[in-house]
C-alpha cells in the first residue's frame, strides 16, 4: 500500500475544513428578524417621545372642562340672615326651597340696604311684630287685629312662634313687609308667606314684644332694624 505524504494529508485536511455555503431561506429569515427588531425599536421610541405631549393635551382638556364647570355653576344662595335691631341681633334661617320667589326678593332688598332704618310699626304682644313699608295702609292693621281676636277660639294653629314671613307679593307694590310671630298664629295662611324662622335671638324678639305701644299697637319709642347681613355659614 502506498504511503501518503504528510504534505498531501495537510492539503486534504484544508479542503475538508473549508467554509460551507449559507442557504437562501436562512438568509431571508435573518433579514426578516432584523427588520422586525428595527420596527419594534422605532415604535417604542415614538411612543415614549409623544407621551408627554398627549398628557399635556389631556391636562389642558381637563382644565378647560373644569373651568367651564366653574363658570356655569350658580353662586350659592345665603342660608342665614342676621337682623340687627335696636335691641340686639336676631338670626334667621331662610326657607329658600319652600318660597324661592319671596327669598329672592328678600335677598335682593337686603343687598340694596332696603331694610336699614326700617321701624317695627306694629307690635302686638303674644301675636306678631310687624315692620315694613305699609305704615299708611290700614289693611294690615285690620287683619292683624281681627286675626288676633279669632285666634282666641282656634285650637289648631298652623304657624309656630318665631316664624318670619311677609304678605303675599303684589306686583304693584315695591315694598316688603316683615312679620315675626311671637306665638302660634292659626289664621295667617291666606295672608302670610313664611320664608324663615328665628334660630337665635328669641330673647331679642321677646324684648321688642314688651315695648310700650299706643291703642293702635304702635311703639311709643321707635324700635327698628339697623341692618341685615347675609351669611352662608354661621
Amino acid at each position: 500500500m502506498a504511503r501518503i505524504k504528510p504534505q498531501q494529508l495537510l492539503m486534504q485536511s484544508k479542503k475538508k475544513k473549508g467554509p460551507s455555503r449559507t442557504s437562501i431561506p436562512a438568509i431571508l429569515i435573518g433579514a426578516l428578524f432584523a427588520l422586525f427588531l428595527v420596527l419594534s425599536l422605532m415604535g417604542t421610541y415614538r411612543h415614549w417621545h409623544n407621551r408627554p405631549k398627549s398628557q399635556e393635551g389631556m391636562g389642558l382638556a381637563n382644565f378647560e372642562r373644569s373651568d367651564l364647570t366653574t363658570q356655569t355653576k350658580k353662586p350659592s344662595v345665603p342660608k342665614y340672615a342676621i337682623i340687627e335691631t335696636g335691641k340686639g341681633a336676631i338670626t334667621m334661617e331662610l326657607y329658600k326651597d319652600a318660597t324661592s320667589d319671596v327669598v329672592e326678593k328678600f335677598l335682593e332688598l337686603c343687598k340694596k340696604g332696603h331694610f336699614k332704618g326700617m321701624l317695627f310699626h306694629h307690635v302686638i304682644k303674644n301675636y306678631v311684630i310687624q315692620g315694613g313699608d305699609s305704615q299708611g295702609d290700614p289693611a294690615p292693621q285690620d287683619w292683624i287685629l281681627n286675626g288676633k281676636n279669632r285666634a282666641k277660639v282656634t285650637t289648631s294653629p298652623k304657624h309656630e312662634a318665631f316664624m318670619i314671613g311677609t304678605t303675599k307679593l303684589n306686583p304693584n307694590r315695591k315694598g316688603f313687609d316683615l312679620f315675626i310671630t311671637t306665638a302660634p298664629i292659626p289664621d295667617l295662611n291666606e295672608k302670610l308667606l313664611i320664608f324663615g324662622r328665628v334660630i337665635k335671638g328669641e330673647d331679642v324678639v321677646q324684648e321688642i314684644e314688651e315695648v310700650d305701644t299706643d291703642e293702635h299697637y304702635k311703639p311709643k319709642s321707635p324700635v327698628g332694624i339697623v341692618d341685615i347681613s347675609l351669611k352662608q355659614d354661621l
